[in-house]
């Protein structure tokens, strides 16, 4: 992974934020992260697939619903940068997790896999 690249992808508000609360829920389809940003699915939508194509998520479809996720192969450094950013600066986060712990009727997860 292009270290540029990797910052340029992480220089939208929306993609840092979406990526941010991905990584500390393991997993959140597009419905989480609009009531957790309080933004549109179309602008949701969109920033995730930047973030598909810089290869930062992966995605799994179970359903209706289409659930992303860090992408595993991502290379150690851009892991911890992720980590550092998370644990270091959780307040930048905080009102979108209170947001999204408010959420009625998110989701279930189908956890049986292979």
């Amino acid at each position: 992974m292009n270290p540029v690249a990797f910052y340029k992808c992480l220089a939208d508000d929306t993609r840092l934020r979406s990526l941010l609360l991905i990584a500390r829920e393991g997993e959140l389809c597009v419905c989480e992260l609009m009531e957790a940003l309080k933004q549109s699915q179309p602008k949701i939508s969109r920033h995730l697939a930047q973030l598909r194509q810089c290869e930062l998520l992966s995605d799994r479809r179970q359903g209706q619903w289409v659930f992303y996720s860090l992408n595993p192969s991502l290379p150690d450094w851009a892991s911890q940068v992720l980590g550092m950013t998370l644990t270091q600066n959780p307040a930048f986060i905080t009102e979108n997790t209170e947001a999204l712990a408010r959420m009625q009727s998110r989701p279930v997860r189908d956890r049986q896999c292979c």
